[in-house]
């Protein structure tokens, strides 16, 4: 049978009434309550073998502290995966935006020096040749040859005049755009296996209490199935009940202090939660005359100094400053 919070908190209130009826009458401006906390469940989003368990229970833990940490391998090698993509697509990038090699440009610079050379000879050849036809020393196709010599290595000469040129600059626009992208993909990639490995090793968000553990090692740990359950100081809260006449002058902010058994003197606290709902103690038709028997739940949060002297579950005894 799943049972409602709000009959659940009745529940309680009945308990420790009940566990007091032998008490002496409480003090006006006095009310029986407990303590409870609002723990934390630190889990991975990734699945994996349990490995290390840095903390115990009961143990109290510092900020940024190591919990636990989950096999990774997988995750290792996809991060160096990714590290080796994006260090060939930024050299990629980086040979686009340089154009070609020093050794590939002095190629292509010789090249052009040797054709110049052809160019100069086949021009001086041809001039030759002019003179020998108009004096009747060579026949008409000898000189169309040396022209077209002239012509063809003068074209050459421009060919690789081009070369050069075209040699000391960088790729075309569009190809270093399609590289950049490429880059900032192989970053994301990164960024996202990187991601996935820091979820294998987690650390405390906050100081707190380890109020539990759900996992040994050696043990398969589910995507999102908690390791460890923590308490902070700043989530402990005690929880009691007014009744109807004395809800109307409380307010959230107001201080209390909060006896228990044990506690070396009473600890200060402020009220954080007023609630709006009325409940009733014991199962009664509601009239007029049973007013007295409606009560409010109301939540007092101690300074985050205070809080590890109360433990959940604990009952005590609430008096208005």
């Amino acid at each position: 049978m799943i049972v409602s919070p709000q009959i659940l908190r009745v529940a309680i209130a009945l308990a420790i009434g009940i566990a007091c009826a032998g008490c002496s009458k409480e003090a006006p401006g006095t009310w029986q309550g407990y303590v409870e906390g609002e723990f934390v469940y630190l889990a991975s989003s990734q699945a994996g073998q349990l490995t290390l368990l840095s903390v115990s229970r009961g143990q109290t833990v510092a900020n940024n502290a190591p919990l636990f940490t989950l096999e990774a391998q997988n995750e290792t090698e996809a991060v160096a995966q990714a590290r080796e993509q994006l260090h060939a697509a930024r050299s990629q990038l980086a040979d686009l935006n340089t154009g070609k090699r020093p050794p590939e440009v002095d190629v292509t610079e010789a090249q052009l020096v040797q054709a110049q050379a052809d160019a100069a000879r086949a021009a001086t050849q041809y001039q030759r040749d002019e003179l020998q036809l108009r004096a009747g020393g060579i026949a008409q196709s000898q000189l169309d040859d040396s022209r077209a010599t002239a012509l063809s290595t003068a074209a050459h000469v421009r060919e690789l005049k081009s070369q050069v040129s075209v040699a000391h600059l960088p790729g075309r626009i569009e190809q270093i755009r399609a590289q950049s992208a490429q880059v900032e993909a192989a970053q994301a990639a990164l960024a996202q296996a990187q991601w996935k490995l820091d979820q294998k090793s987690l650390r405390a968000p906050h100081g707190g209490l380890v109020f539990d553990t759900m996992y040994r090692s050696g043990e398969w740990v589910p995507a999102g199935s908690p390791v460890v359950r923590m308490l902070p100081p700043a989530n402990v809260k005690v929880r009691f009940f007014v009744p109807q006449a004395v809800v109307g002058s409380l307010a959230p902010g107001r201080h209390v202090l909060i006896h228990c058994d044990g506690c070396a003197a009473e600890v200060p606290a402020v009220l954080s939660f007023i609630s709006d709902q009325a409940e009733y103690t014991p199962p009664v038709i509601y009239s007029n005359e049973s007013r007295a028997k409606l009560v409010f739940m109301v939540e007092a949060r101690p300074q985050v100094a205070d809080a590890p002297k109360l433990r959940p579950g604990q009952p005590v005894v609430v008096r208005l400053q």
